[in-house]
């Protein structure tokens, strides 16, 4: 039998309302609409899209930070399970301790008027998971050194650390109640490339040492493909495939999932410019078109996508597709060193 996943998705909605005079009252945003997902213990689970795609309305709903419309979130962890959009604020407060968010810019997310020490205490003095100031010092020293923070950045403020030194600091901040679960949002996309590999790496270790499942959220398909275990890919709210990395890579099978990939900048010049280019922006979820919701970008389109929208359906080995032709199209592949992938 195998293991139960950390987090289970399933027919998982958030609409939200917007209402005025010149809109009208009935506008709904469908930002994550029936998503179903597992995501395994130990696992460094991949989220990926455009902007405006749902990827962080679908990573905040998992934590209940944003109301969720309709739909169940699973949360097991050995310990407890929780079904999440039904948890009252006794049990949410638990789950508080238990599941964490990094936030995308490091810059905005730390208050400027704390020390280090303080930013990194706060969740432990918020939640009472201490009982001196002794014992919190202890902790915060500990989690520090682990993010390889010094002991003299405790008493200095955010301001005076560059851009990599302040996301060590969010990700020991969202680290000290010992979480196990950790949604990373883009947590690494206002750094530099160099510092970005750091701060991943960093990522990767602390995942190992301390038992945690990741949920990583990015738009770069070339740092999903060096760090994540599975991909699943979004569009206007919808999944439209997810598979292992390695399968993803080798062999896409939605056109939007090939777009991506062919848009990772490559340092073959020969495979220069090829970049598969998207007429248009995606639709807003507010009013999206009849059928698959790719459609109106995608070049394989026919009568049957602008009229039946596709289900996600089983392609393979831990492999799903949400595309009407997906067993006929032959879309080409990259392995995750960033070559084209053999035929």
């Amino acid at each position: 039998m195998s293991e139960r996943p950390t987090v289970s998705v399933r027919d998982l909605c958030v609409h939200f309302k917007l209402g005025n005079k010149w809109l009208g009252d009935n506008l709904v945003v469908r930002a994550v609409e029936n998503i179903t997902l597992d995501i395994p213990r130990g696992s460094f689970f991949g989220l990926v899209g455009e902007s405006g795609s749902g990827k962080t309305t679908l990573g905040r709903a998992i934590l209940k930070a944003v109301p969720i419309t309709s739909g169940k979130v699973g949360y097991h962890d050995g310990e407890v399970d929780y079904d999440v959009a039904e948890i009252g604020k006794a049990e949410l407060k638990d789950y508080r301790k238990r599941a964490q968010l990094i936030f995308q810019d490091p810059y905005a997310a730390l208050s400027p008027r704390m020390t280090v020490r303080d930013i990194i205490a706060e969740p432990l003095e918020v939640m009472k998971l201490t009982k001196s100031r002794e014992e919190t010092d202890a902790r915060v020293r500990e989690i520090a050194g682990m993010c390889r923070l010094n002991l003299e950045h405790l008493r200095r403020f955010p301001h005076a650390f560059s851009g990599g030194q302040r996301q060590r600091i969010s990700i020991a901040r969202a680290l000290v109640c010992r979480p196990k679960f950790l949604v990373a949002d883009e947590s690494v996309a206002a750094l530099d490339v160099s510092i970005q590999a750091d701060i991943l790496n960093l990522l990767k270790s602390l995942q190992k040492e301390m038992d945690i499942t990741f949920l990583f959220i990015s738009h770069d398909l070339s740092v999903v493909a060096h760090t994540c275990d599975h991909v699943a890919v979004m569009y206007l709210g919808r999944l439209v495939e997810t598979a292992p990395t390695r399968d993803l890579f080798r062999e896409p099978k939605h056109p939007y999932t090939k777009a991506l990939m062919s848009a990772i900048p490559s340092l073959d010049p020969d495979q220069s410019g090829q970049a598969q280019k998207l007429e248009g922006e995606i639709p807003s979820p507010a009013n999206p078109p009849p059928g698959c919701k790719f459609q109106t970008r995608c070049p394989h389109a026919v009568e049957r996508c602008r009229r039946e929208e596709p289900k996600l359906e089983p392609a393979g080995h831990e492999h799903f597709v949400a595309c009407h032709f997906a067993e006929e199209l032959r879309l080409e592949g990259m392995s995750t060193g960033g070559e084209t992938a053999p035929a």
